[in-house]
């Protein structure tokens, strides 16, 4: 096994430890949506259907980027396609470089030939290896959109990080010039301001996925694989850096009323799905949830999903909403 494969599966153990989880009260539990008494909605009418891009999809929510690489992130990912495929909901791969530079086939649409897919790479990937490199991905599982992830606090922490992050947005920029699929933007668990989202933006980016504070720690993730006591000693006041996703999502949708925003980091039940839309986002990712159930079977990760769905169902109907759009428009209110 290399080392990229290694670190592939210390991360799958470590983000399903609860200590790599952010504890005490989510940003989405103080938030409170309108509650309608009188509804005047049939539950089983309601509608869920979202456009994604040129696709429609069964619900606005994307199955989260989480692994890749190795033989166990294989497993989890052809898992989470089967599931993918059956709901009709699109899946996010983990970042693609590993398999990418080992060979490694990647299998993703003999699972899920009809899915919505979105490919996965690091930003300092994609300014190191270019164009090309990320086109390859996007071809090696005929993905449908590319996700560009960017994380600077986690390379830090990480023993192999990547120091350097001068020259990411003229890439960034070439790859939105030449490629002939969507790039999306995305953090890892420290939420994207509405500075950054300016200078993506200005790189031809109209798609951001928050990740914000609020779930798995990636920080913590990374001082956990790394033994270098002068670093753990350094980083101890970063390991709750950043924005949670309820403060970036509002700032972000202030700010830019055209910018196609994904909120994700912290999103744990279809609750917080139905708060998400109503703080202005287009759809949410849900990564971590699933993870234990995507190392046994796709049917654990379908019934994990299909409660999710059913959770989102109920938050319409107690908002009296017929369709997503519907749900736009709620009040939503801090307690």
């Amino acid at each position: 096994m290399t080392s990229i494969e290694d670190r592939k599966d210390d991360h799958i153990q470590l983000a399903l430890d609860e200590n790599n989880q952010t504890s005490g009260t989510s940003a989405f539990d103080a938030l409170i949506l309108e509650n309608d008494c009188v509804p005047e909605v049939s539950l089983e009418d309601i509608d869920l259907t979202t456009k994604f891009i040129n696709h429609t999809v069964a619900a606005p929510l994307i199955i989260g980027a989480m692994t890749g690489g190795s033989n166990e992130g294989d497993l989890i990912n052809k898992n989470l396609a089967i599931a993918a495929q059956t709901l009709n909901l699109p899946l996010a791969v983990g970042s693609q470089r590993a398999a990418i530079e080992s060979g490694r086939t990647q299998k993703i649409r003999e699972y899920a030939p009809d899915a919505f897919i979105l490919g996965n790479l690091g930003a300092t990937q994609v300014r190191d290896y270019g164009v090309k490199f990320v086109r390859k991905a996007c071809e090696s599982i005929s993905a449908d959109a590319m996700v560009i992830h960017f994380n600077p606090l986690q390379e830090l922490i990480q023993p192999e990080g990547d120091k350097n992050w001068s020259g990411i947005l003229d890439v960034v920029k070439k790859c939105a010039d030449s490629l002939s699929i969507p790039i999306i933007a995305k953090e890892v668990g420290s939420g994207i301001s509405a500075f950054s989202a300016k200078k993506l933006l200005s790189a031809g980016i109209d798609w951001i996925e928050i990740a914000g504070k609020g779930g798995t720690n990636w920080a913590r993730i990374e001082l956990n694989r790394n033994p270098d006591e002068q670093i753990m000693k350094t980083a101890y006041p970063f390991l709750d850096w950043g924005m949670n996703t309820v403060s970036s999502a509002r700032r972000l949708r202030r700010n830019f009323s055209h910018l196609n925003i994904i909120g994700s980091g912290g999103v744990r039940n279809g609750l917080d799905i139905a708060k998400c839309i109503a703080l202005g986002c287009n759809l949410t990712a849900i990564a971590q949830p699933f993870l234990a159930p995507a190392r046994k079977s796709p049917e654990e990760v379908i019934s994990k999903l299909s409660i999710c769905i059913d959770q989102l169902r109920w938050a319409l109907f107690l908002t009296g909403c017929k369709n997503i759009e519907d749900l736009k428009k709620v009040k939503i209110y801090e307690e």
